[in-house]
């Protein structure tokens, strides 16, 4: 545990936790971490200084959490799964294991990402500005991410939609729609489905 790290009530810290470590270029203990009430931090888990986590948040084993990102109430890591820095994720998320979260990137209220899935936020990755450049994807609320899909930089999922396993989404996603292939492609309507999408 580093420096000007603030946990809350009824935490559970596995062994070989890091919480709290110093960002590039920051000193320890200049960036403050807080983690609400009643987590789950599971061993092999570090999560870089300046993150502000709510209550009930949870993580798999071996999880790499970077700095400065924004994580609501009740929200699941799997294991191994990484977050990268400047990260917004709101209440009610549930990230399943080996996901990769890139910087700038928006997960709304109650949406589900699937393991493997990737998402990504560099259109050029290694060209001249590219850090400038960087657009995360935004998830909307409810939306689904399936097993091994593939968001590509500044797409939004909308709201309710679902995203079929394996799929590579190069084009942004109305609201209530199902969506699967490579390219991405609409196959339905979340009002079809036998279940609405709940």
């Amino acid at each position: 545990m580093h420096k000007n790290v603030k946990t809350g009530k009824n935490c559970e810290i596995g062994m070989y936790v890091i919480i709290g470590f110093p960002a590039r270029g920051t000193e320890e203990g200049e960036l403050e971490t807080k983690i609400g009430d009643h987590a789950i931090i599971r061993s092999h888990t570090t999560i870089y200084a300046g993150n502000e986590i709510g209550d009930n948040f949870q993580t798999g084993h071996g999880v790499f959490i970077r700095e400065s990102n924004k994580i609501g109430n009740n929200v699941s890591i799997g294991t191994h799964s990484i977050i990268e820095h400047h990260v917004i994720i709101e209440d009610n998320v549930r990230i399943h294991s080996q996901a990769f979260i890139p910087e700038y990137t928006v997960l709304k209220k109650g949406c589900w990402i699937g393991p493997n899935a990737i998402l990504t936020n560099a259109k050029y990755p290694l060209s001249p500005n590219v850090k400038k450049d960087l657009k995360g994807p935004i998830i909307e609320e409810n939306a689904k991410i399936g097993a091994n899909a593939t968001i590509l930089p500044g797409i939004a999922i909308g709201r309710n939609s679902i995203v079929g396993a394996g799929s590579v989404v190069t084009k942004d996603v109305l609201p209530n729609c199902v969506v699967a292939g490579n390219p991405a492609k609409v196959i339905n309507k979340i009002d079809n489905l036998p279940y609405r999408g709940k």
